[in-house]
């Protein structure tokens, strides 16, 4: 049996252009990284391509390593980027705005943005991400898709046979999470608090089985 643990990211401030993760969020990341070392001996860190996955996904290395694990360098795991969405032929992130958007896409002016039919509803949502999961017609990946993918990666970890890690730590964004409790649990919890998400068990048949994981537990 292999655990992933999929998270999500450490504190921020703001969810506004990707910023740093606090010094509140990485010293929380860094004693999670510290408990996880008793429970695996040896501990792969992934993450996704944004600065706060990264920096979250550093910070629990440090802590593990700290408490003896064996820990490799995290690396970025494309998988764990958040839902592809298409726009002017670029793929996008889910931003917060028009302007965020435009910068996203070479030329495309604020007024053009705020008009892409997808973003002009998104934007006016109070939960984007519960409006996102559940709609059928995205332009790009839609939950069931992001949950897909997500049950694809977990199933093929261990596929590492040489020194492989008894735990993965996946550092990834809210809406993976919620795509993925939604198609497992039968359930949207919300938005996750820092540092929490699932924990996946990859049998030897590479089934996979999901419970919900707490920071606290």
């Amino acid at each position: 049996m292999h655990r992933l643990l999929l998270l999500r990211h450490g504190e921020v401030t703001s969810h506004r252009g990707d910023l740093a993760v606090t010094d509140r969020g990485l010293d929380t990341a860094d004693n999670l990284g510290r408990r996880l070392a008793a429970t695996a001996d040896r501990i792969r860190v992934l993450t996704g391509e944004t600065l706060r996955t990264r920096q979250t996904g550093a910070a629990i290395t440090t802590g593990a390593r700290a408490a003896g694990a064996t820990v490799d360098d995290p690396r970025v795991a494309f998988a764990l980027r958040n839902p592809d969405i298409y726009v002017a032929g670029e793929r996008v992130d889910m931003v917060s705005g028009a302007a965020a958007l435009a910068e996203q896409v070479p030329g495309m002016t604020i007024d053009e943005a705020a008009a892409v039919p997808f973003f002009a509803e998104f934007f006016d949502q109070p939960d984007r991400i519960g409006w996102w999961l559940r709609l059928d017609d995205v332009p790009g990946d839609d939950a069931q898709a992001v949950a897909r993918r997500i049950g694809h990666f977990a199933a093929s970890l261990p596929d590492r046979a040489v020194q492989p890690a008894a735990l993965t730590v996946g550092v990834t964004h809210s809406p993976v999470l919620r795509a993925c409790a939604l198609a497992h649990l039968g359930h949207d919890p919300g938005e996750p608090e820092w540092l929490t998400g699932l924990e996946l068990s990859v049998g030897p048949d590479r089934s996979v089985a999901v419970s919900w994981f707490a920071a606290t537990d």
